[in-house]
């Protein structure tokens, strides 16, 4: 009874192409189920009773067994969609990309979509869907420094080797200070959100003085080991050294990943290590704070804690950064470094050879 259904039989290659593309995880779900439809119709079920298995609408099942007798394995795939053809050809889509990344307006150091539809004579939003198209954003600027230490490759490779295989039975802490953290009381109260309207505060503030935070970060575990101090000279430091001393149990020999800061090469600093030898500095190469990781971990207190905090005075902004430490050491999460020495450095050369004269 009712219209004939048309016989579907398949090859051994299509069945095995069927059967692969039905489980393969990277394949749309769609596609999935038009797959597993074809192969139910071929064990020579009806479309009422592959539909009720995979439960879909016997029409849905009817219709990709047309699709699939006429046209086989192409026609699982989304027929085009309606539209109106394009109207703008690949002329004027390459002018429009040459003009964005070789030239700047008169008027204005880069392009809006305002001034490109002006220059092109297409449509602000066409300007849009293009730089859209082509990842182009000539709105955004981001900045780089190029290290000029002779020792940028032996200081990488040193570093990078730490985090990616430790040495046994030793700590490896990222150490650095992150100094002139202002406590700053707004002139006049924070007005708290409401439905509709963010939270506002002035604009001006008052300086109520400034504090140093040593930090090192367990790369292994993520737990913060911190102090505070007013100043920020060689003395802090190894008072700070003598805190690790203390905290680390002695039998771990301890690796301390730095930056180049006159503070950390002091005759004082040199003597302190002498008389501790377990203790190993390991110095990140100048204009590469990047590589040191407790950076990360001080982008996430500025962020988190810092930036939108109000403080009257420089003991409630100790007070304020030591909460948020112990909060953070609760529940510690350690950052995972994914690059390679080489990596790192291939991706740099690809970055010179973009930069006139940088190779140099």
């Amino acid at each position: 009874m009712g219209r004939p259904k048309a016989e579907l039989v398949l090859s051994d290659d299509e069945r095995e192409t069927l059967t692969r593309w039905a489980r393969r995880r990277k394949s749309s779900q769609a596609l999935a189920l038009r797959c597993r439809i074809v192969l139910g119709c071929a064990e020579g079920r009806t479309n009422q009773e592959v539909a009720a298995e995979l439960g879909v609408w016997p029409q849905t099942v009817g219709k990709w067994r047309r699709r699939f007798v006429v046209e086989r394995l192409e026609g699982l795939a989304d027929e085009p969609r309606p539209g109106a053809p394009r109207k703008i050809g690949d002329e004027r889509v390459e002018d429009l990309i040459v003009a964005t990344l070789e030239r700047t307006p008169k008027d204005a150091t880069h392009w809006s979509r305002a001034s490109m539809a002006a220059e092109t004579g297409l449509s602000k939003s066409t300007v849009g869907r293009v730089w859209k198209a082509f990842g182009l954003k000539p709105h955004l600027v981001d900045t780089f420094k190029l290290s000029k230490d002779p020792q940028f490759v032996d200081k990488v490779r040193d570093v990078v080797g730490l985090y990616l295989d430790p040495p046994e039975r030793a700590l490896v802490l990222c150490v650095d200070e992150k100094s002139q953290i202002q406590a700053l009381d707004r002139s006049a109260p924070v007005l708290p959100m409401m439905p509709g309207m963010p939270e506002r505060r002035t604009h001006d503030y008052v300086r109520g003085g400034v504090t140093t935070l040593f930090a090192a970060l367990d790369v292994a575990t993520g737990e913060v080991i911190g102090s505070i101090h007013r100043r920020h000279r060689a003395v802090e430091f190894r008072k700070f050294l003598v805190k690790l001393d203390k905290e680390v149990p002695a039998d771990l020999e301890v690796h301390l990943v730095c930056d180049n800061y006159a503070t950390h090469k002091t005759p004082a600093i040199a003597k302190w290590l002498a008389a501790h030898p377990r203790f190993h500095l390991h110095f990140t190469p100048t204009s590469a704070s990047w590589l040191n990781q407790v950076e990360r971990w001080f982008g996430l207190l500025t962020d988190k804690r810092l930036r939108r905090g109000v403080h009257k005075s420089v003991r409630s902004l100790e007070n304020d950064i030591r909460d948020w430490t112990r909060t953070w050491n609760e529940n510690p999460r350690p950052f995972a470094w994914t690059r390679t020495a080489d990596e790192i450095l291939e991706r740099l050369a690809s970055y010179l050879k973009r930069i006139p004269g940088a190779g140099h």
